[in-house]
Order: structure tokens, then C-alpha cells, then sequence
């Protein structure tokens, strides 16, 4: 048997795996204290759970399956509210496609034609280039531009793969300019550096990474409270920064470069700043749309009441304009993973389930009770569901599918709890953690795209990941203890 037949072979088992385990629970007698609704929802959230760590089937395929599950399981079950009358396929069925609905869905989509702006254009690849043409040559400078790219590309490309995809080749570019291999220590430096800043900025800024899209639209659906683009970036950006100043420490300590300057870098990025020419109109055009966008997320709440999804939708009408815009229809289509859109509403869909029919409640009281955290200090607390969230993401190759599946259980765990702290102060303080993925290549889309190039192995990837997952673990202690507190998060 090659290769292929055994990971086909491999990907069935874990189907099988999957819908044995759901078959089970729902053959589990029900909990009293948990309806029958709510049991059979749990029963999909683990089928789910085992799909999207295993990746048995593509996240677009297993988000189909999820809403044929949920309309024919939850269909033929009994009602929240009358356990003698049976809910039906069609309500279940919107049940199911309630997430394309919800606001947080178009800001994803919103944010994705942003992205494929970009790349339509290679505005993102001249952000990074002037960049780095301003470091130098020298490597730690090098190192420093890497991650300031990161920064100023989160700013304005809400895609973490987008925005490895533009770093990522230009460094390595530079490392085969000084003449050095891509198995070098010098490229195994700079490529982790990039994803791993890109994970961190993910944090940071609001728009930067689609899970955050999540959270957010769970905790607008439960609370019906907006968090402003402005807000979210008070609250992370600190802890973004001061990550990414340890991460510059750590990367040199724990990968020590063979040079420490890059003769021909500065050549090479010139090189390719002379191959994109003058800024072209289009181009002005998105700067133009992309400095006003940011302004206008940044401003909400102090200068307008415009919400982050507005602007954004309104800024990509405006790209699609003939004349105006800066693409055409048939650009975006071909280059938007319409998948990730399927897969965002989908797992919405199934966090509002989880909700709405007390399943999630069910598992926060049961959680609650294993681990006796009844009373405990809100820093123990949100030590332990870190230490829970980092673990868990071990198993989960997209961020997104974890906050589907995690941070309803939180809210559910954060409204039953008695104590002095804000509770949307809390999940989003978790919704920090889930965007960590510092451990593992396979915890990251951009990890990925990085590990692709070669430059660099797991136990490298690792090395560097365990100083930092440590360091961004102890950092959410400190900014709960201090910071936080004082700006009114918690």
C-alpha cells in the first residue's frame, strides 16, 4: 500500500471513528439535567471535534455533513421546550444555517476580498519590501523588520495566510541571495520568526485572524454586545507587543544565526522593488481605501457609530466598483477560499446550538464540577481554562474550528460562575489564548505555509514554541492581574 492509499486509509478510519463515537453517545441514556435536544447536540459537537482534529475530510466537506447532522438528528428529537413534540427537519435545518446570518460571517467574507485585493494588486508583497529595505542588512535588523511587517500587514490583511504568503518568499529570497541553503540556521530563524509574529498579531488586532470573528459574533449573539475595533486593540495590542519583543530575544537565543549580516540582502529586496515599478493607480487606490478602513475601525465608538462590518462591507463595494475599485468580480472569486466563509457560519451555527438547547451549560456545569473550580479566584481560573485552551489546540489544525467549539463552552462556564469579574472580559481573554498556536506546525494555516518551504523541522518549530507558548501563557496572567483590571476588561 503507497503513501496515498494508507492517508486515504488513515482519513476513513478517523470518519468511522467520528460517527462511532456520535452513534454512541446518542445511544447513551440522557442526563437528567441535560435535555434531550442538548444531547444530541453534544453528540454532533463530538463527531465534529474528531472531523476537525483528525481533518478526516476538508473543513468545507465536514461543514456540509455538520448541517445534514443537525437537521436530520436535532429534526427527529423532541423540542427544548416540549419533550413530547418532535422539532422537524425544516426548523432544525435553520437551526443549522442560522451562522450565515450572523454579522461576525460577512466581516470574515469582507475581510477575505480585502485580502484578495491585495494579493490582485501585490500591495501587500510592497508593504513588506519597503519594510524591509528600511531594516538593513544586518540580521537581528532583519529579524525586527520581519516582525514589524507582521504588524503593519495585520493592520490591513485579514489573513494570516495572506500574510505569510507575502513575507515568507521575500526572506527567503534573502537568504539565497547571501548564497546560504534554505535548511540553514539563518532560514529556519527568519521563517519561524514570520509565522510565529504573524500568530501573535493575530492576537492583537481584531481583524487580523477569522477566529476572532467567532468569538466575537458569539458573545454579540449571547450578549448582544459589540466589541469596537478600537476596544480590541486596547485590550491586546500590549500584550502583542511585548510578545513580540520576547519573541525577538527568544528567536536568537534558541536559533542562533551563522551570520550576522546578509551581504546581497539589501540588493535583493531593491531587486524586487525595481521589479514592481512605480505605485500603479490601483494601488493608490488601495492605500487609499485601506487608510481610510483602518481609520474607520479605529475610530468607532469615538467618532462614528459605524460597526466593523459596515465599513468593511462598504469598503469592499467600493473596491468592486468599476472605475473606482481596484478588481473585478472575476478576480475576487478565484482567489477567496470560499470554504473558510462555509466552515466560519457553520461552526457558528453549531456554537449557537450548543447554546440555545443548554448543552453547553451541561458540559461548563460537568467541567465546573471535575475540576472544582466552584469559588476559585478569577487568575486561578483563568490560569486553568489556559492551560485547558493550550492543550486542546495541540489536536486542532485551525483556530477557527477550535473558537467554534470552545468558546461557547466558556460563555456558558463564564454566565454560571459567581465572582467579581466581567464575563466577556474572561472569553475574550480565552479567545487570546485559542489564537496562540505556537507549539506545532499543524496549529496554524501560516505555520503550514511556513513549514512548507523546508526551512525548518518540527523539533525546530518546537524549540521555539515552548519559550514562547510559556511566555504568552504567564503574560495573560500578568495583564489579568494588572492591566486588564485596570481598564475595566475584567
Amino acid at each position: 500500500m503507497n503513501s496515498t492509499e494508507e492517508k486515504k486509509e488513515r482519513k476513513f478510519l478517523w470518519l468511522f471513528a467520528a460517527t462511532a463515537a456520535m452513534i454512541i453517545i446518542l445511544l447513551l441514556p440522557t442526563p437528567e439535567t441535560l435535555p434531550e435536544i442538548g444531547h444530541r447536540a453534544l453528540a454532533i459537537l463530538v463527531f465534529a471535534i474528531i472531523l476537525w482534529m483528525s481533518e478526516a475530510v476538508s473543513y468545507p466537506v465536514s461543514s456540509a455533513m455538520i448541517i445534514g447532522l443537525i437537521a436530520v438528528i436535532l429534526g427527529m428529537g423532541p423540542t427544548l421546550e416540549d419533550p413530547t413534540a418532535v422539532l422537524g427537519t425544516g426548523p432544525a435545518l435553520k437551526m443549522a444555517l442560522a451562522g450565515f446570518s450572523n454579522s461576525a460571517v460577512m466581516l470574515v467574507a469582507g475581510a477575505l476580498f480585502i485580502a484578495a485585493a491585495m494579493q490582485a494588486t501585490n500591495l501587500h508583497k510592497r508593504i513588506a519590501l519597503v519594510i524591509l529595505s528600511k531594516v538593513g542588512s544586518k540580521t537581528k535588523a532583519i529579524i525586527v523588520g520581519a516582525i514589524l511587517v507582521s504588524f503593519i500587514l495585520a493592520l490591513f490583511v485579514p489573513s494570516a495566510t495572506a500574510r505569510a504568503g507575502a513575507l515568507v518568499p521575500i526572506l527567503l529570497g534573502m537568504v539565497a541571495a547571501f548564497g546560504m541553503e534554505k535548511t540553514s540556521k539563518l532560514a529556519a530563524l527568519l521563517i519561524i520568526t514570520a509565522a510565529q509574529s504573524i500568530s501573535i498579531w493575530n492576537v492583537g488586532i481584531k481583524t487580523a485572524a477569522a477566529q476572532n470573528m467567532v468569538a466575537l459574533g458569539f458573545i454579540e449573539e449571547k450578549f448582544g454586545v459589540t466589541i469596537s475595533w478600537g476596544e480590541w486593540f486596547i485590550y491586546a495590542a500590549p500584550w502583542s507587543v511585548i510578545m513580540s519583543i520576547l519573541l525577538y530575544f527568544i528567536m536568537l537565543k534558541v536559533i542562533p544565526p551563522e551570520t550576522d549580516e546578509i551581504a546581497n540582502g539589501q540588493d535583493l529586496v531593491k531587486k524586487q522593488l525595481d521589479e514592481l515599478g512605480i505605485l500603479t493607480n490601483v494601488e493608490k487606490r488601495l492605500i487609499g481605501i485601506s487608510i481610510l478602513l483602518l481609520f474607520f475601525w479605529s475610530t468607532e465608538g469615538f467618532v462614528h457609530n459605524i460597526d466593523t462590518t459596515t465599513v468593511t462591507l462598504i469598503a469592499v463595494a467600493i473596491m468592486l466598483t468599476p472605475k473606482i475599485g481596484v478588481f473585478d468580480w472575476a478576480q475576487a472569486e478565484k482567489t477567496i477560499p470560499w470554504g473558510t466563509i462555509i466552515v466560519f457560519a457553520v461552526g457558528i451555527s453549531l456554537g449557537t446550538i450548543l447554546l440555545s438547547t443548554e448543552a453547553a451549560t451541561w458540559l461548563a456545569n460537568g467541567f465546573f464540577d471535575l475540576l472544582g473550580i466552584e469559588g476559585m479566584p478569577i487568575l486561578g481560573l483563568i490560569a486553568l481554562l489556559s492551560v485547558f485552551n493550550i492543550i486542546i489546540h495541540l489536536g486542532f489544525a485551525s483556530a477557527t474550528s477550535l473558537a467554534s467549539a470552545l468558546i461557547p463552552i466558556f460563555i456558558a462556564l463564564a454566565t454560571t460562575m459567581n465572582g467579581d469579574f466581567d464575563t466577556i472580559g474572561l472569553i475574550i481573554i480565552q479567545q487570546f489564548v485559542i489564537s496562540f498556536g505556537f507549539l506545532l506546525p499543524v496549529n496554524a494555516p501560516q505555520n503550514m505555509l511556513a513549514y512548507g518551504t523546508g526551512t525548518f523541522t518540527a523539533k525546530d518549530f518546537l524549540k521555539s514554541g515552548i519559550p514562547l507558548t510559556v511566555a504568552g501563557f504567564l503574560l495573560i496572567l500578568l495583564f489579568s492581574a494588572t492591566y486588564w483590571k485596570w481598564i475595566g476588561l475584567l
